[in-house]
């Protein structure tokens, strides 16, 4: 299993400003889940502290420390050159997508 893959306390979390994955703890209202959160330093929208990603401004949604449970770091996109697709090497750009049908 890759480091990316495993949860850590949420005292190691990193206040950067970084988008992390974080369980929320299972509560009245509702079962335990996962979002996309991000340290907010605090701003005139709202105070400092955990912010989920989709937060907006006029529509922040905080979650208090003790509702969150651990975090992960986002997983990585694999740009290993073998995984990329090898350049389109067609003469005529009208041959894309069909377009010279």
């Amino acid at each position: 299993m890759a480091e990316a893959d495993h949860w850590r306390h949420m005292a190691s979390a990193p206040k950067n400003g970084s988008r992390i994955l974080v369980t929320i703890r299972p509560s009245e209202q509702g079962a335990a889940e996962v979002d996309l959160a991000y340290w907010s330093k605090g701003d005139q929208f709202g105070s400092e502290g955990w912010r989920a990603s989709d937060s907006s401004p006029g529509r922040i949604i905080e979650y208090a420390e003790p509702e969150l449970k651990c975090w992960m770091p986002m997983p990585r996109a694999n740009l290993d050159r073998a995984a990329m697709p090898l350049p389109w090497e067609g003469e005529d750009e009208q041959e894309l997508d069909g377009s010279g049908i």
